[in-house]
C-alpha cells in the first residue's frame, strides 16, 4: 500500500506564526456613568464580552485611563452630558483616548423598570461599540464648545439668572401693593417710580418695600454692565429690528454656525421643526419638537416678533401678515403657529447670513 504525504503550503508560516508574539494592543470601549462621588465603567477589549462594571473615585479615573493608553490601547470613551460640564472630556483627550459627549437619554429602552448605574454603563459602551463599528445612529454625539465658547455663553447665561431673580423680587413687591390695595406699577423700586409712589404708602409698606430694593437696585446695575459687556461683541452692522444684544445671545448659544452643512440641521437644533406621528396610511402632524437648544427657540420667538414691526417686508413674514399684523383676526393658535413658522425660517437666515451664503440685501431685510 502506497503512502502519500501531503505537504502544504502554508505549513511552515503557520508553525513560524505560532512562534510570533501575539499583540496586546485592543481596542477599549468604556461606558461611563458620573455622579459627583462616583464613576461607574463598564469596559469592552475589542469585540469581546462586557467586562464586570468597576468603580472608581473621580480622581482615579484619568490615571487608569492614561494607564490603558501608555499601554498602547485606543482607549474610547462615552457618557451623558450633564451638570458637570466638559472638564472630563478635555481632560480625556489631553491623556490621548477618545472621548464621546451624547445628549441624555432613557437607557432602559425594554422599559424592564429596573435602572442601575452598571446597567446604564454597560448600555452606554454596547451602543459605543456598535458606533465604532459604523452605526452612527447609535449615539448622538453633542458639540463639545470650546473654553473661549464657553466663557463667552456663560455671560449671557448669568445675564439672564439674573434677570429672572429681579423679576422675582419685583414680583414680590407688587403683590404686597396689589394684597393691600394700593397701584403696583411694573419698576415700583425704581427711584423716580418709588418717590412718587411712597407719599402714598404706610409706614409699615414702606419698610417691607426697602429691603427689596437695594438688591434690585444693584441687580439693575449688574444686568446693565453685562449687557453693555455683551453688545460690544456683536457685529456694528445689524439689520433693524436684531438688535446687538439678540445678535450676540443668538451667536453665543450656537457657538459657531458653520457647524452646520444644511438648513435642516439649523431648524432641527433650534427644536422648532413639527413633530409627526406616522404609521401605515395615517398621518397625524404634532406640535414642535422642543429638541435642540431652549435659550436659542426662546430668543428666535421674541426676535420674530420683534421683526412683524421692524421688518414686514421680510419675505417669510410677509406671507403670514395678514395673521400677525396687530389688530388681525386670527385666533391664538394660528397666531403662535405663523411666528413659529417665522421664527424657523429666521434661524435658517441668520445662519446663511453669518456663513456668507447670502446677504442681507437678498433676504429683504433692511439697516
Amino acid at each position: 500500500m502506497n503512502k502519500t504525504i501531503v505537504h502544504h503550503e502554508s505549513a511552515d508560516s503557520l508553525e513560524l506564526a505560532d512562534h510570533q508574539p501575539k499583540s496586546n494592543r485592543f481596542t477599549i470601549k468604556l461606558g461611563l456613568d458620573i455622579h459627583t462621588r462616583l464613576f461607574v465603567v463598564v469596559a469592552q477589549y475589542g469585540h469581546a464580552a462586557l467586562k464586570p462594571p468597576r468603580r472608581f473615585c473621580p480622581p482615579e479615573f484619568l490615571p487608569w485611563v492614561q494607564s490603558l493608553v501608555a499601554a498602547g490601547h485606543d482607549v474610547h470613551v462615552v457618557y451623558e452630558a450633564c451638570g458637570f460640564g466638559f472638564g472630563l472630556y478635555r481632560q480625556l483627550l489631553t491623556s490621548g483616548a477618545y472621548c464621546y459627549v451624547i445628549a441624555p437619554r432613557k437607557l432602559d429602552e425594554q422599559r424592564t423598570g429596573v435602572k442601575t448605574d452598571p446597567r446604564d454603563a454597560a448600555t452606554l459602551c454596547q451602543r459605543l461599540s456598535r458606533y465604532l463599528d459604523g452605526n452612527i445612529t447609535e449615539l448622538a454625539v453633542i458639540r463639545v464648545p470650546t473654553e473661549q465658547e464657553e466663557r463667552d455663553r456663560q455671560a449671557t447665561r448669568q445675564r439672564e439668572q439674573l434677570v429672572r431673580h429681579r423679576q422675582k423680587m419685583e414680583a414680590q413687591g407688587r403683590s404686597l401693593l396689589v394684597c393691600q390695595g394700593f397701584p403696583a406699577p411694573a419698576h415700583w423700586w425704581k427711584e423716580q417710580t418709588w418717590t412718587r409712589l411712597r407719599k402714598l404708602l404706610p409706614d409699615w409698606i414702606i419698610a417691607s418695600l426697602e429691603i427689596f430694593r437695594p438688591a434690585l437696585l444693584s441687580l439693575q446695575s449688574q444686568i446693565s454692565k453685562l449687557t453693555l459687556q455683551i453688545e460690544s461683541g456683536a457685529s456694528l452692522k445689524i439689520p433693524r429690528g436684531l438688535g446687538k444684544l439678540t445678535t450676540a445671545i443668538t451667536t453665543r448659544e450656537v457657538c459657531d454656525w458653520s457647524r452646520f452643512a444644511n438648513r435642516r440641521q439649523v431648524s432641527s437644533y433650534t427644536g422648532l421643526c413639527p413633530g409627526e406621528y406616522s404609521s401605515g396610511s395615517k398621518r397625524v402632524p404634532g406640535s414642535v419638537t422642543k429638541h435642540g437648544n431652549p435659550r436659542l427657540r426662546a430668543t428666535l420667538v421674541e426676535l420674530a416678533w420683534r421683526m412683524v414691526r421692524f421688518q414686514p417686508n421680510y419675505p417669510p413674514l410677509k406671507k403670514r401678515l395678514i395673521i400677525l399684523a396687530k389688530g388681525s383676526r386670527a385666533t391664538g393658535a394660528q397666531r403662535k403657529k405663523a411666528i413659529v413658522a417665522v421664527a424657523r425660517q429666521l434661524a435658517v437666515d441668520l445662519w446663511r447670513l453669518h456663513t456668507g451664503r447670502c446677504t442681507a440685501d437678498q433676504l429683504a431685510l433692511t439697516f
